[in-house]
């Protein structure tokens, strides 16, 4: 004991921190604040330094590539000494980071502690919780399973619909135009440096608002918030009836942190980590990808909104709650604070929580499938299907369907992970583009098992008619070489 206390003391003689971390912990809070509706802000602070502690062990072993991410997690949830258990902690902490820092958010809006002085202290809450959500969808993201894939889809589509600089911000999004191994990277980086490195900064910004202002005395009926008298109130209270931080307050903290760790390990080591589920295949169109729970209800709405009304409400809705959650305190930051003389604010916050609940169970259960139909939703230019005969008509419903422009342009629109399809008929002929359609080649996957015979057929006849007028259509050399073409064939290659 005596060579810690000189260990202590010298360091403490060099780094001058013991003073301020003795007042810190010593400061005087009102003693009902002490109490069990007080430990959920310190419950998501251990949470996160859970997930930051578990991340870095799941990095040493992640590869951030389209090849390795899978794979990665395979080793770790089969191979690697308790790497399943740290997926479990880690993905399973999520889950309970993001429902703790949304209960402290409803305890606070409804205690009323984001009135004077503590607005910033509430606005610095709100940019917490959405980077909570953040790290959430980029570490669903770097599962990079079938729901993963799918999902990455729908938020680059939401991105997408942003007039002007939609392309764009896809386009940083994505880190090109298709999902990816440069997505992975960039995800990867978002998720392991960006947002935890943002979110240390304002935990630290909002720790140390809470100790200089004060944490929120208990909401009594009647006592109302005044800037011109609230501070000296506020000293008064902690002097005449305050208890000392530590060990008052925090034994509370301490004993309900601990029984959250407890429920996250017991969770973790019953239900398991959370996927990798199928591999992400570009092909399976029909996939039902689901995000997490916490996105369940967002999920469940975008279903639900009309075709018409979903470019404005995906655009400008959040723009409105993320406002109105920054500028309520400044509007409403003086008055009751107690819940029972703000009724329209209790019945705002059940309002919405109903919402948000009917919505998640709705997702749960819900059988709708989105369409991932990107640049595809837009149709085949009319003078390509000009002339065309009912097969190669068909051929393109089925080009529609496949979402082959997800991948290849067409009329100067659609994705460049593959060629533009314009002049496709001039490079490929007939039995070379089945071979293409049918086992894939190069970054193209094969579409043998999803295309029936038919459609295959009808395929390739559109694509055949894909080509600048007159440039003929590709023909196999040998054919050419053993006789000539035949009358009909060559009027037919200058069509």
């Amino acid at each position: 004991m005596r060579l810690i206390k000189d260990v202590g003391e010298w360091f403490d003689f060099r780094l001058k921190l013991g003073k301020p971390i003795r007042e810190a912990m010593g400061h005087p809070v009102p003693r009902n604040t002490a109490s069990w509706a007080y430990v959920f802000g310190s419950a998501s602070l251990t949470v996160m330094m859970l997930q930051f502690v578990t991340g870095i062990c799941l990095a040493l072993v992640y590869v951030p590539s389209a090849d390795g991410a899978w794979n990665s997690l395979q080793t770790l949830n089969h191979q690697q000494a308790f790497g399943w258990f740290i997926r479990a902690l880690h993905g399973w902490g999520s889950n309970f980071m993001v429902a703790l820092v949304i209960v402290h958010m409803v305890q606070v809006f409804l205690f009323g502690a984001f009135k004077f002085p503590r607005e910033l202290t509430w606005i610095v809450g709100v940019f917490l919780l959405l980077m909570t959500l953040g790290m959430a969808f980029t570490g669903q993201v770097l599962r990079f399973d079938q729901d993963a894939y799918w999902g990455l889809g729908i938020g680059a589509s939401v991105m997408g619909r942003f007039p002007l600089i939609g392309p764009k911000l896809v386009h940083l999004m994505l880190g090109g135009p298709i999902i990816a191994g440069e997505t992975l990277s960039r995800f990867f980086a978002i998720h392991v440096f960006i947002i935890p490195s943002m979110l240390m900064a304002f935990v630290g910004v909002h720790l140390l608002m809470v100790l200089k202002l004060g944490i929120n005395d208990w909401p009594m009926p009647g006592r109302v918030v005044k800037r011109e008298t609230y501070l000296k109130e506020y000293h008064e209270l902690t002097q005449k009836d305050g208890v000392p931080f530590f060990p008052d307050a925090f034994r509370k903290d301490l004993i309900f942190s601990g029984l959250i760790v407890i429920a996250l390990v017991l969770c973790a080591a019953i239900k398991g980590p959370i996927g990798p589920g199928g591999q992400p295949d570009p092909t399976v169109v029909q996939a039902i990808p689901r995000p997490d729970f916490f996105f369940l209800w967002a999920f469940s709405a975008l279903a639900l909104l009309p075709a018409n009304l979903e470019t404005p409400l995906l655009i400008v809705a959040p723009v409105i709650v993320v406002g109105f959650l920054v500028a309520f305190p400044l509007i409403s930051g003086t008055g009751e604070k107690s819940w029972l003389r703000r009724p329209i604010a209790v019945i705002t916050m059940l309002l919405a929580l109903v919402i948000l609940a009917a919505l998640t169970q709705l997702g749960v259960s819900s059988p709708w499938s989105p369409v991932m139909d990107a640049w595809s939703s837009a149709p085949v230019p009319q003078k390509l299907l000009e002339g065309c005969t009912a097969l190669e008509r068909q051929g393109a419903v089925v080009f529609q369907g496949m979402q082959c422009r997800n991948c290849h342009s067409l009329g100067g629109e659609g994705g460049q992970r593959g060629p533009a399809l314009d002049a496709v008929a001039t490079r490929l002929t007939e039995d070379q583009l089945i071979r293409q359609v049918l086992q894939g080649r190069g970054n193209m996957p094969a579409y043998g098992k999803n295309l029936s015979p038919p459609e295959t057929t009808a395929l390739v006849a559109f694509l055949r008619t894909l080509r600048p007028a007159g440039r003929p259509k590709a023909r196999d050399a040998s054919l050419l070489s053993a006789r000539p073409a035949p009358p009909n064939e060559i009027d037919e290659s200058k069509r």
